[in-house]
């Protein structure tokens, strides 16, 4: 476990690691990571396998601060362990450690079968962005684990030239809110033709609020005017959170008939939806705002204020000759 060059400082302690007592395995490996000498790598990685797992975890922290690619391989294997605390830190240490070159590693990992690698390993693969993953996500998206469907169609929004996916379109109408709420980000970042759709039906119709929030998200992204009559409608949602991204697309797809809704919504509750009500009125350019605009000049909100008052110029130089409104 040591060697005969190594220092005798880090030596007495790399032995100490080996003892069947808890207390000093613990005072061994806080030690180690005290001092940080390289020295001490090979003998953390075999910390790793330790039984108790708080010895674990410090081997882990240590591995992590001295970033050396030998120990990425004993971490993945820490991904599958059955302490979270452990699975966490290792996680978190690959997030860092983890390149392009561990790809096909990680792959190999979602076909052990372990639920907790698996999910570990999706979410690495977001770091990575490659498309060649795709193949080895797919199954995924018919897991009976909903976990595993969700971390799945989340690390399809990160991977590189992806902009199809036919076998993710489903999960918009999956069981579990968790997975749809992932699912309606993703479709903003892919261009299928029934994405829109998809997008449209989700934002007025699914009965979870942040399904419907994150729908009007991807709507956002996405700019398309054939999703106006849609977002229109959700300018009436209960939640002033879908209200708000709402009028945020809406700033994307200037259209006429938003121009009542945008109206109304200068009134809101909420600060956050009058702010960007007035701003996509400013970006539809229709004199016909003017006047609700002028009025929130006295909103209680600074932010509305400012917006409203940006609104009103946009729509006066956009339109010459009503300047003098």
């Amino acid at each position: 476990m040591y060697t005969a060059d190594m220092d005798p400082e880090v030596a007495q302690w790399v032995e100490m690691l080996r003892s069947p007592d808890l207390d000093n395995r613990l005072v061994a490996v806080k030690t180690l990571q005290h001092l940080g000498d390289e020295d001490a790598i090979e003998p953390l990685i075999g910390a790793l396998y330790d039984e108790n797992p708080t010895v674990q975890e410090i081997a882990i922290t240590t591995l992590w601060e001295f970033a050396n690619p030998v120990a990425i391989n004993p971490l993945i294997e820490c991904l599958s362990s059955p302490h979270e605390n452990v699975r966490s830190e290792a996680l978190s240490a690959l997030k860092e450690l983890v390149s392009t070159n561990d790809l096909m590693r990680l792959l190999d990992v979602l076909q052990v079968g372990n639920v907790h690698a698996q999910l570990n390993v999706l979410v690495l693969l977001r770091k990575i962005h490659d498309a060649q993953a795709l193949p080895f996500i797919l199954p995924f998206f018919e897991a009976e684990n909903p976990e595993l469907r969700e971390a799945a169609v989340i690390t399809l929004r990160y991977l590189n030239q992806v902009v199809r996916c036919e076998p993710a379109l489903a999960l918009a109408k999956d069981p579990n809110e968790a997975v749809r709420r992932a699912t309606a980000l993703t479709l903003g970042h892919l261009n299928d033709a029934e994405v829109v759709p998809l997008l449209c039906e989700l934002l007025t119709s699914d009965p979870d609020w942040q399904v419907r929030r994150n729908a009007a998200q991807s709507l956002d992204i996405l700019a398309d005017p054939a999703a106006i009559a849609s977002l229109v409608k959700a300018m009436d949602d209960p939640e002033w959170q879908v209200r708000k991204f709402t009028a945020r697309a809406l700033q994307k797809t200037p259209d006429v008939q938003a121009l009542p809704a945008l109206i109304k919504a200068l009134a809101d509750e909420y600060s956050d939806v009058r702010r960007d009500a007035a701003t996509a009125l400013g970006k539809l350019a229709d004199t016909n705002a003017l006047p609700a605009l002028q009025q929130t000049l006295n909103d209680p909100d600074m932010d509305v204020r400012i917006f409203s008052q940006r609104a009103i110029d946009a729509i006066q130089k956009s339109q010459p000759e009503t300047s003098n409104v």
